[in-house]
């Protein structure tokens, strides 16, 4: 398929090369890795080893120097390929963009070197049971304790950090060394609850997880989590505790974009398949791919990709120019395209191969679960469509 854009040479390259690293892998080791239960570790390996897990992050901490307009195009063309990283959303995208632009010199000098590396893995934890897609109910809560171990760290640290609540369908917990949690803390000022982030180490005591049974196979499995007392030192906090939702959405637009390129490379891939498929099966005269009921509605599941595409570009070069209001709403309208674009393109290039689509010789049935991922997760679309009624077209709010 055609990948042509208003990107630099430089991206381009980035494109070609990904793509052949992509292909050496393919759908079928992401599949097999899934069936048994294990990790996508060699992909991720040759991934790091090649720079395109850092390549977001600061060359001063060992990245690329690069931004997310270069993070989303490694991860779109592994999905084209048929093996997208889902954990490239979380660990270098989310997590590695959040401690770059507000974490302390000590936590740059800790974590992104090894997120870029690829020897270091964090996930990030924001969805609970009874908050949903509303990040304002979120009910994890972080207290100081100023007689806790850590309070001969100084005194205006406040001592320990003290955690407790519950988040649910966390990636990858269970490969990754931290958590980045988001918590409330309160405002002495107003009494309001407002966002912090906090790494919570895999080891910390009171942090536990369990695997949630889900129908979609991935190799990536999801967590519900639950922090009962965790004590962390006053380090822990990432940024400023007055800065939270600037924070939180910093990593929040990132993932958004993420999931865009996540979304766009997974309808590649089946519309890929179709199309080799529609050129060659013939039933009558002429290949099916002749006739315009199958032609005509994967032409325009092309078209919704590349629309798509070129909206998470915008997204991707707003928020890497600092601005974060427009990449905001971009982000959100980008993640809503791909989405549907990808579900369209899944539905239809199944039907294209008929009985062949649901075979697991042609590895397109399980993509009809695994496309929905991006319609729900991380935002579902009709908050995006609140998002956009609200902010953009400026209607009123309903809740």
């Amino acid at each position: 398929m055609s990948s042509a854009t208003i990107e630099t040479s430089e991206h381009r390259a980035l494109r070609t090369a990904v793509a052949a690293l992509g292909q050496k892998y393919g759908r079928e080791y992401l599949a097999r890795v899934a069936r048994e239960g294990g990790h996508p570790d060699e992909l991720w390996a040759d991934a790091a080893k090649l720079g395109y897990l850092g390549v977001s992050l600061p060359e001063e901490y060992g990245g690329g120097g690069g931004g997310i307009a270069e993070l989303s195009i490694v991860l779109e063309e592994l999905g084209a390929a048929g093996c997208p990283l889902l954990m490239m959303v979380v660990s270098p995208a989310i997590c590695g963009t959040v401690i770059s632009r507000f974490g302390t010199e000590d936590q740059k000098r800790t974590w992104l070197p090894g997120l870029a590396d690829g020897s270091l893995t964090m996930a990030f934890g924001i969805t609970e049971p009874d908050a949903g897609s509303n990040s304002h109910r979120i009910t994890t809560t972080a207290r100081r304790d100023a007689g806790g171990a850590s309070r001969s760290s100084g005194a205006e640290s406040g001592g320990d950090w003290i955690l407790t609540g519950r988040k649910v369908f966390i990636s990858g917990v269970d490969i990754a060394d931290a958590t980045l949690i988001v918590g409330r803390t309160e405002d002495a000022r107003s009494g309001r609850l407002k966002p912090c982030l906090f790494i919570v180490p895999r080891d910390a005591s009171g942090f536990t997880r369990s695997v949630i049974d889900m129908e979609l196979q991935a190799a990536e499995k999801q967590f519900e989590l639950v922090l009962d007392e965790v004590r962390l030192p006053s380090s822990a906090l990432v940024g400023d505790e007055d800065a939270g939702l600037l924070q939180l959405f910093a990593g929040l637009n990132p993932e958004r974009i993420m999931t865009a390129a996540f979304a766009i490379g997974m309808g590649r891939h089946a519309l890929a398949k179709a199309v080799d498929y529609a050129k060659t099966r013939q039933v009558w005269k002429d290949p099916i791919g002749a006739h315009q009921a199958l032609a005509h509605p994967l032409a325009a599941a092309h078209i919704e990709l590349e629309l798509a595409r070129l909206m998470m570009q915008k997204a991707a070069h707003l928020y890497d120019a600092g601005d974060d209001m427009g990449a905001g709403e971009a982000a959100n309208m980008a993640k809503y395209a791909a989405a549907e674009a990808c579900v369209r393109a899944v539905d239809q290039s199944v039907h294209t191969l008929g009985g062949n689509g649901l075979t697991r010789e042609y590895g397109l049935a399980s993509l009809i679960t695994a496309s929905r991922v991006a319609r729900i997760a991380p935002v579902s679309r009709e908050m995006i469509l609140n998002f956009v009624s609200h902010q953009t077209l400026g209607l009123p709010k309903s809740y």
